[in-house]
Formats: structure tokens, sequence, C-alpha cells
């Protein structure tokens, strides 16, 4: 069941964000997998930042191309209609700016000045395929940052950007303007916006169910019959939840 646009307004987004960082990034991706949805993981990438901030906002993409040495050049940055420019002061507040670094971590994709924007603009997180620079004063920032690495190169080195706002890969998951990111100390996931709502809905029951069979786990009860529960197990976590509302 598809329910409302996850991009209905601040508020459907707000309470859509609150429901995915209520959920993991393992339950996510087994709620995608029985969809036939197995290829939504950005692989490739760790958390950078200290913060356990839970990463969750909607996709504002950069793709890029391999850089030329003759279009990049220190002095493009003056340019105010550079799209890496662009996207780092057009990406909403609330948003997750998603570089397409083509999994080349020859250059960073960007450095911490940038990223210092982004956060005092308010977006939600930054992920990329490739690497950043200025590493050490990213890793404190509050905002959640994820990539695949540290490189001290400017991103000219390798990365010309092109494009905002259409379909990229990064990490080799596609991600559409929209789609959702959630991304915790396991990875990140890119959640398809037409169904964002419903996972997210479904994760958080699964994450109540969950907690009730780690704990019957830690009491003792066996694998077989408790992951997955056996119906006298389900019953017990509904009388479980009776008692919590």
């Amino acid at each position: 069941m598809i329910l409302e646009d996850p991009m209905d307004g601040a508020g459907g987004e707000a309470e859509l964000r609150e429901l995915l960082q209520r959920a993991t990034t393992a339950t996510v991706a087994s709620l995608l997998f029985v969809r036939g949805l197995r290829g939504q993981a950005v692989r490739g990438v760790q958390r950078l930042t200290q913060t356990r901030r839970i990463l969750a906002g909607p996709a504002f993409t950069l793709r890029s191309i391999p850089a030329r040495e003759d279009l990049d050049v220190p002095s493009v940055f003056h340019d105010p209609a550079h799209p890496q420019r662009r996207a780092i002061e057009e990406a909403p507040a609330g948003s997750v700016l998603v570089l397409d670094s083509r999994g080349d971590l020859g250059s960073a994709a960007a450095g911490g000045v940038l990223l210092k924007r982004l956060e005092v603009r308010g977006c939600a997180g930054l992920v990329t395929d490739g690497t950043l620079r200025d590493a050490d004063p990213i890793a404190d920032m509050d905002m959640p940052v994820y990539c695949a690495g540290r490189n001290p190169l400017t991103n000219l080195t390798r990365h010309h950007a092109v494009d905002l706002q259409v379909p990229i890969s990064c990490g080799e998951a596609p991600v559409y303007p929209g789609d959702w990111i959630l991304g915790d100390g396991d990875g990140v996931l890119v959640i398809p916006a037409a169904i964002a709502r419903e996972i997210a809905e479904e994760a958080v029951e699964k994450e109540q169910l969950d907690a009730f069979l780690m704990a019957e786990i830690a009491g003792g009860a066996p694998v077989p019959g408790t992951y997955p529960p056996c119906e006298a197990v389900l019953a017990r976590y509904r009388a479980w939840r009776a008692r919590q509302d």
C-alpha cells in the first residue's frame, strides 16, 4: 500500500523523518529485501562524523564526471553558478546532499568549509561514494556525514560537477531526487520516495518486535521458534504490546 507522498510539505516530511529515525538500516534493508529491492545500500561508505544521530532526509543529488585539465581549474570556483557551489547553497534544509563521485577515491569530493555551510543551513547530512578532505574538523560536526575515505586533494583533481537534481549512482545504489536516505552505524540506504512512509511505519513496528525478541533471547530462549517468532511467541508479543499501551 502506497501512502501519501513523503514530500507533502514540512509537516509530512518532519513526521516521516521522525519515524525513520526510530528505525535502523538493518530493519529497513529487510523490508526492502522482501519487496525485491536488493541494491539500495550505498556500498563502501562509512560514517565519518562522531555523532550518533540517525541520518534521515530526502536526497538532493549532484552528479559528476571525470575532471578534464583544461576545464577544471581553480578559477571556476569564482563562478557562483558552479554546480558544486550551487548544490551547497540550494540543497534545502532537512535534505541530504548525495554526491555521485563514481566511486573515485583519487581526490576529495568536498571539504570542511562547504560541509560547514551545509550544516549551518540546516541540511540533514551528506553522503558520497568518494572521499572528503578536512576530515578531522568534519568528524566533529553534529551533521551526519558518510564517505568512502579521506583525501587532501581538491575535487577538481578528479571530479567535474555537472548536474543537480538528476538520478545518480552512489556506491552502486540508484538515487533519485526525493528518495529518502537513512544512515546509521551500519551504513546508508536509499528508500524509494513512493514507499518511504510505508517502509517507515512498518520499520517502527518491526523494531518493537525485534526489541521483544532480543529480550526473549537474552532471557534464554532458543533461536528456533523465536527468530523468526512462532505463533506462541507472537502471542506473548501481542500481550506485551498491550501492556505497553
